[in-house]
């Protein structure tokens, strides 16, 4: 049971409702972490509208999806990654493609490349050096997708301690982490 209130279109305050009619309509559904985000207007506004710039940036659905898997099992965030797992095929991965990004691996390099980057931002609070800048950019990434990448990494982080620190329902078909605590 979440420790916040799942807030609904007719619950939620007021300045939220709209973003939320906005999140029923892009996913059909309202997914219980709107719900619980929608219990600040800010919080939602920030999260859907880093949601929607960034899906509309030039790095693909399918890298992203991977990346949200990976960083979500990293953080041991079971909704993130029951969401991106389904949220990567739709974008066209392949079901071990999803497995793979979710132990932070992929045959493509340039994927290889963020999907490690991700990972040591997460790992290491950030604290990554001129060599992990030189090996996005030796994988085809320029300056615009590096900054984008963090941005979705940053994203990811945001996600997976709101669904961790309110221990959100998970509301899309379960994925099992890669390890136990």
């Amino acid at each position: 049971m979440s420790r916040i209130p799942l807030q609904t279109a007719t619950s939620a305050p007021a300045a939220s409702q709209a973003l939320l009619g906005q999140v029923q309509s892009a996913f059909g559904a309202t997914p219980n972490m709107f719900r619980a985000v929608a219990n600040s207007p800010a919080a939602l506004a920030s999260m859907w509208g880093s949601f929607g710039a960034l899906g509309k940036g030039r790095l693909p659905a399918r890298l992203t999806e991977k990346l949200a898997v990976a960083v979500a099992d990293r953080n041991r965030c079971e909704y993130c990654l029951a969401a991106h797992t389904l949220l990567g095929k739709n974008a066209g991965a392949s079901e071990q493609e999803m497995a793979q990004a979710q132990a932070g691996h992929s045959t493509d390099p340039a994927t290889a490349a963020a999907l490690a980057f991700a990972l040591k931002v997460v790992d290491r609070r950030a604290d990554v050096g001129d060599a992990d800048i030189k090996a996005l950019r030796d994988a085809g990434f320029d300056d615009e997708a590096i900054v984008e990448l963090l941005a979705h990494v940053a994203l990811n982080l945001f996600t997976n301690y709101v669904n961790i620190a309110f221990d959100v329902p998970v509301d899309f078909p379960a994925v099992k982490l890669r390890q136990a605590a």
